[in-house]
């Protein structure tokens, strides 16, 4: 483990200076994020998606943190969804989608490449579509074209911290087309929770009031793995390990039961699990100083929503990361409906995450490995 100063998590003059691009503030205005994008929502008349009926499939196109946003569809869907919800992350499209199909194309900033080129496709091919985006931009464009409702958003700063922004009007979308369950009382009672989680997470309360502090405290110098118990939950492990990478540039590994128990369950069993804690046992301070051995720590996500046997699956995982020494934090999901439920655990997974990034003293906010890759991949010949 890594020796750091808890006591910076405590310290608002450091955290506002390691701070100056505000992360913080854009996590703690999720819930008004959802309240904007429910009316801009209404003003693009996202709903009149379902005046040619049901689509055979949605498509949502997307990169990154703009992508998630059907993800977010798609766990909110769950299995019951009467249609499939399908995320595309690259370019062009799978050879099946078309005019019986929904393209959703989304983009933060709405020039992101491989969106722009999915979405060309998609009107190419006569898709029925929608875009939620940069206004003015070349994403709205494009959606025009295709003669589909665009929902202009402007966010807060990275497109990770514009989640809520994003996957509202899929939401919406979603609603009207039948495909789940997310009507304007649940959207409002998630941005509820979500502020009274901001609260509880804001940077004056302190660290052992402060849940995503503490959190942040036992991520520390591990290598976490975060298992979700159902499709909403997935969704929540996903973006916990992205957040990870981006917010506090550590790594994560995301996985869903009961998939995770048939493959990454064996990690347990390697250098990072019972391996690791064995050789502890024989471990002496004084002689060989302190330890500074990676550990994996399983982060398990619980539903209410989980299938019967994949709850036991996943009390099982628990046992079997516990037996070997292997530090578990269960956390569950909490909210009456699926998008509340999925908002609690986002909403904590994104403060736990950037006051990770503070607590090593990093600033959450850029992202220079991204934008050094994209450059190199624009400038290649």
């Amino acid at each position: 483990m890594i020796d750091l100063d808890e006591g910076r998590l405590d310290d608002l003059p450091a955290l506002e200076a390691a701070d100056p691009q505000q992360m913080l503030r854009a996590v703690a205005g999720s819930g008004a994020q959802i309240r904007t994008a429910i009316r801009l929502a209404a003003d693009a008349q996202v709903e009149r998606v379902a005046d040619e009926g049901r689509p055979r499939a949605v498509v949502v196109v997307g990169m990154g943190g703009s992508g998630i946003s059907g993800d977010v569809m798609a766990g909110c869907a769950g299995i019951e969804s009467p249609a499939p919800i399908l995320v595309h992350r690259g370019h062009s499209l799978p050879g099946w989608v078309g005019a019986a199909d929904l393209v959703v194309a989304v983009s933060c900033s709405g020039t992101t490449e491989e969106t722009l080129s999915a979405t060309e496709e998609a009107v190419r091919r006569g898709a029925r579509m929608m875009g939620v985006g940069a206004p003015d931009s070349p994403l709205a464009d494009l959606v025009a074209r295709g003669r589909g409702p665009f929902v202009p958003v402007v966010g807060p700063g990275q497109p990770r911290a514009s989640l809520w922004l994003l996957a509202t009007p899929l939401l919406v979308a979603g609603q009207a087309l039948g495909l789940l369950t997310a009507p304007r009382a649940d959207l409002e009672a998630a941005a509820d929770a979500l502020d009274v989680l901001a609260e509880r997470c804001r940077p004056a309360s302190e660290l052992f009031l402060n849940p995503a502090k503490t959190l942040a405290v036992t991520l520390a110098g591990s290598l976490p793995v975060i298992w979700g118990s159902s499709p909403l939950t997935a969704t929540a492990a996903y973006r916990f390990a992205c957040q990870l990478n981006e917010n506090a540039k550590h790594p994560g590994i995301a996985g869903a039961l009961p998939e995770a128990a048939h493959n990454q369950v064996m990690a347990l069993d390697g250098a990072f699990g019972r391996a690791a804690s064995e050789a502890d046992l024989f471990a002496d301070p004084e002689l060989d100083g302190p330890d500074t051995t990676t550990r994996l720590h399983l982060i398990s996500l619980k539903d209410p929503g989980e299938h019967p046997k994949v709850g036991q699956c996943r009390v099982a995982a628990v046992r079997v990361a516990e037996e070997r020494g292997v530090r578990v934090t269960e956390l569950a999901a909490e909210g009456a409906s699926g998008v509340e439920r999925l908002a609690s655990l986002v909403g904590l997974a994104d403060f736990a995450t950037t006051y990770l990034a503070l607590l090593q003293g990093l600033d959450p906010t850029p992202v220079g490995a991204i934008t050094e890759l994209k450059a190199r991949v624009a400038d290649r010949p």
